[in-house]
């Protein structure tokens, strides 16, 4: 079995922007399913707004979800981290 090299250059060039979306729009879902307002969820992450729950959520100014955030927002909404990982459009990478 040959071995392949793959090289991140051969990503497409907007597929991290992407990615940060599909993570962003599955925080938003979930949270949405456990009944949490964003102020809730920013509260529950002690933050003192909802700035980065807002921004993130939508991928606005680049703003987005570190795996810190995304480890404490699963705990807090009680799911699993790769339900806010998961790709709807995995075909796609």
């Amino acid at each position: 079995m040959q071995f392949t090299v793959k090289n991140t250059e051969e990503l497409p060039a907007d597929a991290i922007d992407n990615f940060y979306k599909q993570v962003g729009m599955n925080v938003k879902n979930q949270r949405i399913k456990s009944g949490y307002s964003q102020l809730q969820l920013s509260q529950a992450l002690n933050h003192k707004s909802v700035g980065l729950v807002s921004q993130a959520e939508l991928y606005l100014k680049k703003q987005h979800f570190n795996l810190e955030h995304l480890y404490k927002i699963a705990f807090v909404l009680e799911c699993d981290l790769s339900d806010l990982l998961a790709d709807s459009n995995a075909d796609s990478l």
